[in-house]
């Protein structure tokens, strides 16, 4: 079934068409010892074309208790369409990107949502037999043994091209928690390669819509380089130029199949689970709505310490999640990183970190029509 929606409990496709209608859509049809950790970034490494190079999907949510516990990824070279079109400051494209793909999946970027319940513990394989550079993969969150730590500096492994590693990693922390690979980690995560892992507790219920969300900054010089292009990239000077959400910016960002718009229905309860993947801070903002921050970083906050708000600041590598009722005027709000320079695409604004949540009662209309132009979507 095709995802509508941030990666999560979504609406279907049908019900989709049906609250869009003819006034609002109609109008838009057209295990060894480490590697030497040589500098990858010091040189022009590109083996393949980015025209040769196959193109991201959305992520995915993989239910690992539904395959016996087990999941194995690996990575692609890919070429990454933050957004293809021309509006609002389009297009925006990583030439190549290093996909996270696991089992037969599509690869992505971000990586695949790994979902678990607490108890249920995981073996996550890592295949790099056909891969072209050494990597690993670090959980956060959980409590774990020493070798499957991640990290090829401190337990002596690395996955070098022509090997695999399976670690074993205990869904013992309930929470949302995410994983990157730990080698060359500035430029490998800057590569694409992170995503979200989710511990569900013990008798957990969820929401009535409930999402998954990463932001991630992007200085895209070291993409373009890694492709092929002469550009020059230092880590110790990065300036990224492009901020996503769910590896798109916006108006991909409201793209109903391939961006991460969340879709309400009036008095839904709403459950965002949201990862920085990046290396800057993003204070995050939902327009008309009032949340509470109810977890951070696999920890659960006291009711007595809740209180309502409007924007969450998410450093680098933390995990904020909020809840909210569907209960504003039923219409089409933003909800965007409050660094104004991170929502835009280049010189362009709005663009960049901007997405928004999305009313269906408010999808039978022309602004949304609108919406749905810009972000390239066809019906």
């Amino acid at each position: 079934m095709t995802q509508i929606g941030a990666p999560g409990d979504g609406i279907s496709r049908r019900a989709f068409l049906a609250a869009t209608g003819a006034t609002g859509l109609g109008a838009v049809a057209g295990c060894t010892a480490p590697a030497s950790q040589r500098d990858e970034g010091n040189t022009a490494a590109a083996t393949e074309s980015p025209s040769d190079l196959p193109t991201t999907s959305p992520p995915q949510v993989v239910d690992v208790d539904e395959q016996g516990g087990q999941v194995t990824l690996s990575s692609q070279p890919a070429r990454h369409l933050a957004h293809p079109g021309e509006s609002m400051g389009g297009p925006v494209e990583l030439p190549q990107v290093w996909a996270f793909q696991a089992d037969d999946r599509e690869p992505s970027v971000p990586g695949p949502i790994l979902r678990t319940t607490e108890g249920e513990d995981m073996e996550v394989t890592f295949d790099n037999t056909d891969g072209k550079h050494p990597h690993t993969v670090h959980f956060h969150g959980v409590r774990k043994t020493w070798e499957n730590d991640g990290v090829p500096t401190t337990t002596g492994i690395t996955i070098p091209p022509g090997e695999k590693h399976t670690y074993e990693i205990p869904a013992n922390v309930p929470g949302t928690h995410l994983y990157h690979c730990h080698y060359q980690t500035h430029r490998h995560i800057d590569m694409g390669m992170y995503g979200v892992f989710r511990v569900d507790p013990k008798g957990y219920e969820r929401a009535d819509k409930e999402h998954f969300l990463t932001f991630k900054d992007w200085d895209s010089r070291l993409n373009r380089r890694m492709a092929g292009e002469d550009v020059e990239y230092s880590p110790r000077q990065r300036d990224p130029d492009v901020f996503t959400i769910n590896g798109k910016v916006a108006p991909r960002t409201l793209h109903p199949e391939d961006g991460s718009p969340i879709i309400v229905s009036e008095g839904d309860t709403v459950r965002l689970h949201m990862a920085n993947n990046g290396y800057m801070s993003h204070p995050i903002h939902i327009h008309n709505h009032r949340f509470e921050r109810v977890a951070k970083d696999g920890g659960t906050i006291p009711e007595a310490a809740r209180h309502e708000m409007d924007i969450t600041n998410i450093a680098p590598a933390e995990r904020h999640t909020i809840e909210f009722e569907a209960d504003a005027d039923p219409g089409i709000y933003l909800m965007h990183c409050h660094k104004v320079s991170h929502a835009m695409n280049g010189e362009v604004y709005p663009g960049g970190m901007v997405g928004g949540v999305v009313y269906e009662s408010a999808m039978d209309t022309d602004i949304f029509a609108d919406l749905m132009e810009y972000a390239g979507y066809e019906g």
